[in-house]
């Protein structure tokens, strides 16, 4: 197998002496106006930089660099990233629409600029964002190879966003609701099921204090890592940004104990069934990331249609479909009876720190060019 089709850091280092060529030429800009530019048929693995090639995928490569124009054009033509994009741009639009419809056209009393309304702005934007910006990052990829990585450094910094929008959903819209975060039963639970008397009012108040700090740092520290999975030392960089960005979905234990502890199917069955049905799609969209099946069992079959890539989209889009349903209904249950008004400070001015933040890492990597080299 050659080299490059092996996972990242797996074999030697140094591209083959065609790799070298293509990438030096790849790298000398032409004409926009050249009429031939746009005809150009795609390329295989070995005529593109070695920045540029997937594991397991053989051709359908676009030219790089290309112009704004023909990557936009390109999303009509058959190459390997042209799912990349519809897989997304496609549950963007349908989220849009739902959005939409709940912000502008629930019929409620509420109107869309309630602070009631503060935390679920906060997980559509992060929705939004993450599809968005993957749709952004696979149309305009073959730029340059620093836009390349800028791009995916945005990527990775747009889903940590959502991850932590998704917290400050939760927050407010769906653990106040659980027992396990209810001192009053908890305390009587927690002694007579093991005897213990403590009582939980200080423990649960701590851990309420402490959920959207350790979410924000989170977001901030899988960003770190993932940025950090573009460069040579490290072997496996899907394994690594995978799992990393299932560390912000801890903050959503407390539904799995809810379930465990107390008859979640019973009391919120909208809840429970499609909480699991989310971990389940998460994990067969992890499977994909990080085995690259089908590609991997027949490199070269699946290059345009069918590899993991385009099947990880998919199911990460069935995810956070089921994750909006009972996020909505987790809004309906807060609105019969809101425990407290959620603050801007406590949900927007939270993001607006987030995006600092997060522009502050992609900048430093940026500025690296040891950072700038992976997919």
């Amino acid at each position: 197998m050659p080299r490059r089709l092996q996972p990242r850091g797996a074999g030697t280092k140094g591209p083959p002496a065609a790799s070298a060529a293509a990438s030096e030429a790849a790298s000398r800009p032409h004409p926009s106006g050249d009429p031939a530019a746009s005809a150009r048929p795609l390329l295989r693995w070995d005529e593109v930089p070695d920045d540029f090639v997937e594991c397991f995928i053989l051709s359908g490569y676009r030219r790089l660099p290309c112009t704004a124009q023909e990557c936009l054009a390109s999303v009509l033509k058959p190459t390997n990233e042209t799912l990349n994009f519809w897989t997304h741009f496609i549950p963007l639009l349908l989220f849009l629409s739902k959005f939409c419809r709940l912000f502008f056209l629930s019929g409620r009393d509420v109107p869309f600029h309630h602070p009631w309304l503060l935390p679920l702005w906060c997980y559509a934007s992060g929705v939004l964002l993450t599809f968005a910006m993957s749709c952004t990052a696979h149309v305009f990829s073959c730029l340059s190879l620093r836009l390349r990585a800028a791009f995916f450094y945005l990527d990775y910094a747009s889903i940590s966003y959502y991850g932590f929008g998704s917290t400050v959903a939760y927050y407010y819209y769906l653990l106040p609701g659980l027992s396990l975060l209810d001192a009053r039963v908890m305390t009587p639970y927690v002694q007579q099921r093991l005897g213990w008397h403590v009582d939980c009012t200080r423990l649960i108040a701590a851990y309420r204090a402490l959920v959207l700090p350790v979410a924000f740092v989170l977001a901030v520290a899988c960003t770190v890592a993932c940025c950090k999975s573009r460069t040579d030392w490290c072997s496996y960089p899907f394994a690594l940004r995978t799992f990393v960005f299932i560390m912000p979905l801890s903050m959503a234990c407390p539904i799995m104990l809810e379930s465990w502890l107390f008859d979640l199917r019973g009391e919120n069955p909208t809840l429970f069934v499609h909480f699991y049905r989310r971990y389940f799609w998460l994990v067969v969209a992890a499977f994909f990331n990080v085995s690259k099946i089908p590609e991997r069992i027949h490199p070269g079959l699946f290059d345009i249609i069918g590899h993991s890539h385009q099947l990880f989209h998919i199911f990460t889009f069935l995810s956070i479909y089921d994750q909006v349903y009972y996020v909505e209904e987790g809004l309906r249950q807060f609105l019969k009876a809101p425990p407290a008004a959620p603050t801007f400070s406590g949900t927007v001015g939270y993001m607006l720190l987030l995006v600092l933040c997060l522009g502050l890492v992609i900048k430093k990597f940026l500025n690296n060019s040891e950072f700038c080299s992976k997919k």
